[in-house]
């Protein structure tokens, strides 16, 4: 499991005064940057090296999330599949899960436009990641 801190932005508060729900996405984008290096150790996305495309996001908001403090989120793999794999993601405030959520992401051959198996060293990699989702 990888952890990730972030501190909650002024701009990232709406009108209720806790964190807008389309923050999560970005964050949990953030947070999913460690596996993706499986895949391209450098992120070299200006060469197109990172052979990876999302295919579904999901999100469930259990708890509000407010300006203060830092949160938590935890990022593992759930599902490893022949052509994809599952990233679940969780947010964490002062010890209560706030956000839980999932990312389907799928290998990609972008010069052939479709999709691909996942290379078995890749498999590995990510299953020393994988654990139970919630």
């Amino acid at each position: 499991m990888f952890t990730t801190m972030v501190t909650p932005r002024f701009g990232d508060i709406d009108r209720l005064g806790h964190i807008n729900n389309v923050v999560l996405a970005g964050w949990f984008e953030l947070a999913r940057n460690p596996l993706f290096s499986i895949f391209d150790p450098n992120l070299d996305l200006v060469h197109g090296t990172l052979p990876l495309i999302m295919a579904h996001t999901e999100y469930d908001f259990i708890d509000q999330i407010f300006f203060q403090p830092d949160v938590e989120l935890r990022t593992c793999i759930g599902r490893i599949g022949v052509k994809s794999f599952t990233i679940c993601h969780e947010a964490w405030q002062e010890g209560r899960l706030c956000t839980k959520g999932k990312a389907v992401v799928v290998y990609f051959d972008f010069q052939k436009n479709k999709s691909a198996p996942l290379p078995e060293d890749k498999k590995k990699l990510l299953a020393e990641h994988q654990s139970s989702p919630r």
